[in-house]
């Protein structure tokens, strides 16, 4: 009798169980289905949106492929829609800039490059990479005191850009007749570490030009890195 009572207790208790378990269902159960529902929306948009841009960034870049291969390049590139995005408007102003530094137009490169460093939104480092490219395609042309500032920035120790910004400083110290400068600079440069095999012969190559033993063992001295044309 007394497993009778506890069987009849047990199916009302399971009963009761199922009927909360409906009746609760009912009041909450669109909730789950509203989550359900969310994250299914929030997958296909994500899908949707990633496809998009691909999309765009395959239509810039055919564009882009297309204005090289006509014969009025800059303002082909200077047409292109970059949209929202900065870092494609300046890589079509650094085509554009490579166009004009080609047709010997140095100082109008140099220019553009500059202007397009400002670019608003624009990553910090594309903004890096913009100056130090206007500082190399006008060369000594540039306003000296210009040259100093953009070059005493970008070789600031941890710059992204450090060793070409002080290649540079170095190449303009040998424009401006100051060898002995250059030449304490230089070894300054080879005694840093992360140097580039490209950039250690270059620096070799502009030791023998100046005169002096390329070999980087030579611990550096005290220098003046400030670039000013001699007088």
């Amino acid at each position: 009798m007394a497993n009778q009572n506890d069987s009849f207790i047990d199916e009302v208790t399971d009963e009761l169980r199922r009927d909360r378990l409906f009746k609760a269902f009912r009041r909450f159960g669109w909730i789950a289905i509203a989550l359900i529902l969310a994250i299914v929306g929030g997958a296909a948009w994500r899908e949707h949106a990633n496809g998009k841009a691909q999309s765009e960034a395959r239509a810039w870049g055919d564009a882009v492929l297309a204005a090289q291969d006509t014969k009025d390049r800059v303002p082909a590139l200077e047409a292109i829609d970059a949209g929202d995005i900065p870092g494609r408007k300046l890589m079509a102003e650094m085509l554009a800039a490579g166009t004009e530094a080609e047709a010997g137009e140095n100082g109008k490169a140099s220019e553009r490059l500059l202007a397009a460093a400002d670019l608003p939104g624009l990553d910090p480092l594309l903004h890096d990479l913009a100056q130090l490219k206007a500082v190399i395609v006008v060369g000594q042309e540039m306003d000296a005191a210009q040259r100093d500032t953009i070059l005493a920035n970008l070789s600031k120790p941890g710059a992204p850009f450090e060793m070409l910004a002080l290649e540079q400083k170095a190449v303009a110290l040998i424009g401006a007749g100051r060898t002995e400068d250059a030449t304490m600079l230089i070894r300054q440069i080879q005694q840093k570490d992360g140097l580039s095999e490209p950039l250690r012969r270059r620096l070799a190559e502009m030791m023998i030009t100046l005169g002096a033993d390329p070999d980087e063992a030579q611990g550096p001295g005290p220098q003046s890195t400030t670039v000013a044309p001699s007088e």
